[in-house]
């Protein structure tokens, strides 16, 4: 490397350039002796090789932007599809995402009708768009690689899952039904998939050679004894899988065996720990068992899980009005309501927790910073007198209890206020 750059800074660039790429022979994968390389070569006149090592650069570094600028200018006069794909390159690397979608327009319209180029060109803008969040456009994207020749699964699948994302399994199904249609392998098992989302098990059985797919179809046209023939017959590693278990439930379920579906549940949990799907379960089988408390329990944690906290709190209601002195509901209810900025509603809750817990330190904590909140000093130095007693070490009342106090003794001094006023600001 001396060697090689002690003629470069003597201006002998033909023999700087042959003595790295000696060098080249031995590190191949050498990040700094490409970019020398490549900066000769163009010095050199040298265009195909600058070519060749810019682009070995980016297959070892897709972040490098020098790599990327290199090849725009090479291309920008000689090759105008690929100077606008890497300038587009450079600015999705920059988070130029507006300017990469002009550019890779303009690629396609520079591809000259070549199939394959398009092909590509499109593919990009696609993903450009699903990284914006803007499905439709990306499906339009898709559907145009599609319709240019595109033969492989991979776009599919990716058109497919776009069209779930906007809540259309139709058109996810008609997608993968056109791919097995043209022979095109990899189709089958998430075409089985959405044909049990879509109710339509009949057809899920025609394409798929999945066990547990098999399974559930038959669970779904409600033939439950070849379903539990299925689940019986597979492997131990099968019977391990959280995908087992949930089939199980199921079969438990529909036969009205409820015990053993809650604890198939339970097992289920042990896999998949906080999913929607497991206080889903549950809750459909305590709707069956008639306990309408525990079924409200667990739909409120099912949409909590979902982060729909709105209607969790509705759930969490119900709840509370079967049963008012459960400790675990009425202390969920103060904490969704604070943290969707109901205070008022959660202060309410919290109160309903200190009837049932006298000491809980977390619940005298929150009304006394309300209290704070609304200017109610004799309240919060209540709570925080309360609060001394269970928790002698607490920061905020070691903080804040005098000083309350004194507000409290001067709440109707207008001079006081003015005073304190004046201090906050530093008069």
């Amino acid at each position: 490397m001396s060697i090689a750059e002690q003629y470069e800074e003597e201006e002998r660039y033909a023999e700087a350039y042959l003595e790295y790429k000696k060098q080249l022979s031995h590190n191949a994968n050498n990040v700094d002796l490409l970019s020398h390389l490549g900066h000769l070569a163009l010095m050199l006149d040298k265009t195909d090789d600058a070519i060749s090592y810019y682009t070995k650069i980016i297959t070892l570094d897709k972040t490098n932007t020098m790599a990327h600028e290199q090849l725009m200018s090479i291309y920008e006069h000689i090759d105008r599809f690929k100077y606008y794909v890497y300038r587009g390159n450079l600015n999705i690397l920059q988070g130029h995402y507006t300017y990469a979608l002009n550019d890779y327009k303009k690629a396609v319209d520079a591809a000259g009708g070549d199939e394959d180029k398009i092909i590509t060109a499109r593919m990009v803008l696609g993903s450009i768009y699903e990284q914006i969040d803007k499905p439709d456009k990306a499906i339009d994207e898709y559907i145009q690689v599609i319709d240019h020749g595109a033969e492989d699964i991979y776009t599919y699948l990716k058109l497919a899952s776009l069209y779930i994302k906007t809540d259309y399994l139709s058109g996810a199904i008609d997608t993968l039904e056109k791919a097995r249609a043209k022979g095109i392998e990899g189709a089958d098992e998430p075409l089985a998939g959405y044909y049990i989302k879509a109710s339509m098990p009949e057809k899920a059985l025609e394409v798929t050679k999945d066990p547990l797919t098999k399974t559930r179809a038959y669970m779904d046209m409600e033939e439950n004894e070849k379903a539990f023939e299925l689940l019986q017959s597979l492997d131990e590693k099968s019977k391990k899988s959280s995908q087992y278990y949930a089939l199980l439930a199921q079969y438990y379920y529909q036969k009205d065996m409820l015990d053993e579906a809650l604890e198939t549940v339970n097992e289920y949990e042990k896999l998949n720990y906080n999913s929607p799907l497991v206080y889903q379960m549950r809750a459909l089988i305590y709707e069956k068992k008639e306990n309408y408390f525990q079924e409200h329990v667990n739909w409120a944690k099912y949409n909590l899980a979902r982060g729909e906290k709105d209607v969790a709190i509705s759930e969490y209601l119900n709840a509370y009005q079967i049963n008012d002195k459960n400790i675990q509901v009425v202390e969920a209810l103060a904490f969704l309501n604070e943290e969707v900025g109901d205070n008022n509603k959660a202060s309410e809750f919290f109160e309903e927790l200190l009837k049932l817990e006298p000491k809980n330190k977390t619940a005298l904590e929150k009304l006394a910073r309300f209290r704070d909140c609304i200017g109610d000093y004799e309240g919060a130095i209540e709570y925080m007198e309360r609060l001394k007693e269970v928790d002698p070490k607490n920061q905020y009342v070691a903080l804040n209890l005098d000083k309350f106090k004194e507000k409290a003794e001067h709440a109707g001094d207008i001079s006081y206020f003015f005073s304190n006023l004046l201090k906050k600001f530093g008069l």
